[in-house]
C-alpha cells in the first residue's frame, strides 16, 4: 500500500499569536487553559471531562484546566489525540498526527495511552502494523498475510504505513479494547492494549459475516481501464472496500459492537469475546428506504441512556445514489431506522436531562422530545467571550450537571441546555512567567490571530482584563492616528474580556494591509497594541 494510494481525510489548524503591549496593571489571571480553541473530540463522566488535543481535563467546571503531565507523546511529542473512551479512573485516547510526505501531509496513527488512575500515570501501545518481509518478523510486526475465518483461508493487504490509520474512534469494556482505524480496518485488543489482532469485516456486497457460510468475496481491484476495474482477485484490502474502513463505534448495554464504517453499520453480537475466526456480523447499508439509513458513512454512534434507542450520524458518499446528510435512531438494533435533521451535517449526538442534542457544522440542535421536532439554538455567547457566528460544532459530552459543546473556536458550557453559556478559549495569561511561556514578560492586552487575515480568520479577538468596576472604551486607528472603528464603549464588571475586530472601518469596509493600534481606556488607565492586518 503506498502513501500517495491514500484518501486524503482532515484537515489541520494552526495559529500564530503575537503580544503587543506596554505593561501598565496586572490582574491575576487563569494559569492553566485549553491548548487549542480547535476540540473535536470530549469525554466526560461523573464531573470530569476530558478533550482533545493533548489531553486537557476538567473537574467540576474549575477554574482551570488541567494538563496530563506524564504522556510524553503529547505534551512534548507530535501526537494528538483523535479519540477518548472512559470508565470510572479508566481512559483510553487514541493517538495520531500529522505525517508530512512527498505525496502531501496525512492523518498517520500513532498508538494508545492507557490509565487505570485517573490519568496520573500512563502507559503506551503503539499502533500495529505489519513488518516488511525484508526487515525481519517479529511477534508483533508479522509477515504473515493470510487469515483464517470459517475454515477458509484468505489473503489480506499488508498494511505497513501508518498514514491514513489513525484510531478515529475507541471503545472498550473492561480489558477488551476495540479501535477504528480507516485503512487498517477495526483492531481489537483482549488484554488492555499489550497487543493487537485485526478483526475481519464483512465485504460491502454481503449483508452478514458468520463462519458457517463460506467463500466470501472481498474485492480487490489490481488494474483499470477507462475508471473501471478489469482485473480483481479475492484479497481482504480496506482501500478497495468501503466496509473494511472503520470510523465509529460504540459497544452498548447488551455487549453488542456497533461499527460504522464508509458503507454502512455493522453489529455484532460476539465481538467482545468470540475469536477472531468466528467473529459475526450484520451489515446494513443505505438502500434508500423511509425507514433506512439516511447515508453510507457513519461517523458517530451513541445509546440514549435508559432505552435501546441507538443514535447514529450520516454522512453520505454518493449523492447521486440519493444519499443525505443526517442522524438516525434505532429501536430494534438496526432493523429499521427513524431519520431526522435530513440535509445537515452532524458530527456528533449527546443526551442530557432528556433532551437529545446534536452538533453540526452549521449549529447546535436540540430536541425535547425524543426527536419528534428540533430547535436550533442561537449563538453562544456568556457574559465575556462568544462562539464567532460561522463556527463548527465538532464534538459534544456531558458531565454531572452541565452539556459540553466543542468547536473549532473554543468550548462551551451549560448547565441549562443552553439558556445561560460558559466559554472557555484558548488564555495565553497576562501575567508573565505562565506556563505557557515560563520566561515571558507580563502584558495588559494582545491580539490572537496576529498578523490578522480577515478573510482567513474572520476576526481577530483582543485580549485584555478589568480589575474593577469599569466603563471600557476600545477604538482601533490607523498609523496616522486616524479613527477606524470603536469596538465597545460600556461597563464592565472585573474579569477577563475578549472583543474582536472583522479588519472593517466603521462604515463597513475591508481596511488595507498595514499595521493598526486599538486602544484601551478604563478606569483612567490608557493601555494599547497592535494589530498587522495582512491579507
Amino acid at each position: 500500500m503506498s502513501i500517495k494510494s491514500l484518501l486524503i481525510f482532515g484537515a489541520s489548524l494552526f495559529i500564530t499569536t503575537q503580544l503587543w503591549a506596554q505593561k501598565a496593571y496586572i490582574v491575576d489571571s487563569k494559569f492553566n487553559s485549553i491548548r487549542q480553541n480547535s476540540v473535536s473530540s470530549m469525554e466526560g463522566i461523573g464531573d470530569t471531562l476530558w478533550i482533545s488535543p493533548i489531553l486537557n481535563r476538567n473537574i467540576g467546571n474549575a477554574y482551570d484546566w488541567y494538563l496530563t503531565e506524564n504522556a510524553d507523546s503529547l505534551v512534548n511529542g507530535r501526537g494528538s489525540v483523535f479519540s477518548i473512551d472512559l470508565a470510572p479512573d479508566t481512559l483510553v485516547a487514541g493517538l495520531g498526527f500529522t505525517s508530512e510526505t512527498p505525496d502531501g501531509n496525512f492523518p498517520a496513527a500513532m498508538g494508545y495511552y492507557f490509565s487505570i488512575d485517573g490519568g496520573d500515570t500512563w502507559r503506551f501501545s503503539e499502533f500495529l502494523l505489519d513488518a516488511r518481509p525484508e526487515t525481519g518478523c517479529s511477534s508483533s510486526n508479522s509477515c504473515d498475510t493470510t487469515f483464517v475465518y470459517g475454515g477458509e483461508t484468505y489473503t489480506r493487504t499488508r498494511i505497513t504505513v501508518k498514514e491514513q490509520s489513525p484510531p478515529y474512534d475507541v471503545a472498550f469494556r473492561s480489558n477488551v479494547v476495540f479501535s477504528a482505524n480507516w485503512a487498517s480496518g477495526l483492531l481489537r485488543s483482549t488484554d488492555f492494549g499489550n497487543s493487537w489482532e485485526r478483526v475481519i469485516l464483512p465485504p460491502e456486497n454481503a449483508s452478514v459475516l458468520t463462519p458457517t457460510q463460506q467463500d466470501y468475496f472481498w474485492f480487490t481491484c489490481n488494474s483499470t481501464q477507462n475508471g473501471r476495474c478489469v482485473e480483481s482477485e479475492n484479497k481482504y484490502n480496506p482501500i478497495f472496500d468501503d466496509n473494511l474502513k472503520a470510523f465509529g463505534l460504540h459497544i452498548d448495554d447488551q455487549q453488542r459492537v456497533w461499527l460504522g464504517t464508509a458503507a454502512g453499520i455493522n453489529i455484532s453480537d460476539n465481538a467482545l469475546t468470540a475469536p477472531t475466526d468466528s467473529i459475526e456480523w450484520r451489515h446494513i447499508v443505505f438502500n434508500g428506504a423511509d425507514d433506512g439509513l439516511l447515508g453510507s458513512w457513519i461517523i458517530e454512534i451513541e445509546q440514549e441512556p435508559g432505552t435501546n434507542r441507538v443514535w447514529m450520524t450520516n454522512w453520505l458518499v454518493n449523492s447521486a445514489a440519493g444519499e443525505q446528510f443526517g442522524i438516525v435512531s434505532t429501536d430494534n438494533g438496526g432493523q429499521s431506522f427513524n431519520q431526522y435533521l435530513k440535509g445537515i451535517k452532524i458530527n456528533s449526538i449527546e443526551f442530557k436531562d432528556g433532551a437529545i442534542i446534536a452538533a453540526g457544522d452549521n449549529g447546535l440542535y436540540i430536541s425535547e422530545n425524543g426527536g419528534t421536532s428540533w430547535t436550533k439554538l442561537p449563538s453562544i455567547k456568556s457574559a465575556n467571550a462568544f462562539i464567532r457566528e460561522g463556527a463548527r460544532f465538532l464534538s459534544l459530552a456531558t458531565t454531572s450537571d452541565r452539556l459540553w459543546v466543542g468547536t473549532n473556536d473554543g468550548i462551551a458550557s451549560t448547565n441549562d441546555l443552553g439558556v445561560t453559556w460558559e466559554v472557555h478559549r484558548v488564555n495565553f495569561p497576562l501575567e508573565g512567567g505562565n506556563i505557557h511561556e515560563p520566561n515571558a514578560k507580563s502584558v495588559n492586552t494582545y491580539a490572537y490571530p496576529n498578523p490578522f487575515s480577515p478573510s482567513q480568520s474572520g476576526l481577530t479577538r483582543i485580549r485584555y482584563e478589568v480589575d474593577k468596576n469599569s466603563t471600557v472604551r476600545i477604538r482601533v486607528f490607523d498609523f496616522g492616528m486616524n479613527l477606524i472603528s470603536e469596538l465597545t464603549n460600556q461597563d464592565y464588571t472585573p474579569g477577563d474580556y475578549e472583543t474582536t475586530w472583522d479588519g472593517k472601518d466603521r462604515f463597513g469596509r475591508r481596511v488595507a494591509n498595514g499595521t493598526y493600534i486599538y486602544i484601551i481606556e478604563f478606569d483612567g488607565q490608557t493601555v494599547h497594541g497592535k494589530i498587522s492586518v495582512i491579507e
